[in-house]
């Protein structure tokens, strides 16, 4: 596949950065989700044992008694696993804000795209919002930064593997 056609792919289509694309797609979604499902649970624990989760663990605690095995527990555990995903894209985040070369830019782009609380009607509205981080950025100038921003994520992720890096690997231990 020629150079130039895997460039112009948008990140969803491309392999490299379909896992990253998609987690941040849903973050929003998924971080909401998560909120209400604390307040749900909480709200449904109050019912049954008439008491907070906190108080009631407490005592549990400190009686030594097993709570393991019950409805509440298994949705309990089902939120720790959605907001321990979230956890985990934050500190990449975090990692690439911090660390990176363009990390303060990337961080500013990811966030108006993808994690600010209230996602904006277009991308008009981002680059208006990344003015005060981003000096001057055009239409194709955030598109490319976006997609550089996400493969910079996906490295964090899932591992240093782009095609670059074994490109740059291939010079230093080649096949033959």
């Amino acid at each position: 596949m020629e150079k130039s056609h895997m460039k112009s792919r948008q990140p969803h289509e491309n392999p490299l950065y379909h896992d990253t694309w998609k987690l941040l797609k849903n973050y929003r979604d998924v971080k909401w989700s998560v909120e209400l499902s604390i307040q749900q649970l909480k709200r449904e624990f109050e019912l049954d044992y008439g008491s907070d989760i906190e108080s009631f663990l407490n005592s549990v605690y400190i009686a030594g008694a097993d709570l393991s095995g019950g409805r509440l527990e298994d949705h309990a555990r089902c939120i720790e696993r959605s907001y321990k995903m979230l956890q985990l894209l934050d500190a990449a985040i975090n990692t690439l804000r911090e660390k990176h070369k363009h990390g303060e830019k990337y961080y500013w782009i990811l966030f108006y795209a993808f994690l600010s609380t209230e996602e904006l009607d277009n991308v008009e509205e981002i680059i208006d919002c990344l003015s005060e981080h981003v000096k001057s950025i055009s239409y194709r100038t955030y598109y490319q930064k976006r997609r550089e921003a996400i493969d910079a994520l996906s490295s964090i992720l899932w591992g240093y593997t782009s095609q670059n890096s074994l490109a740059a690997l291939n010079q230093f231990q080649p096949d033959g």
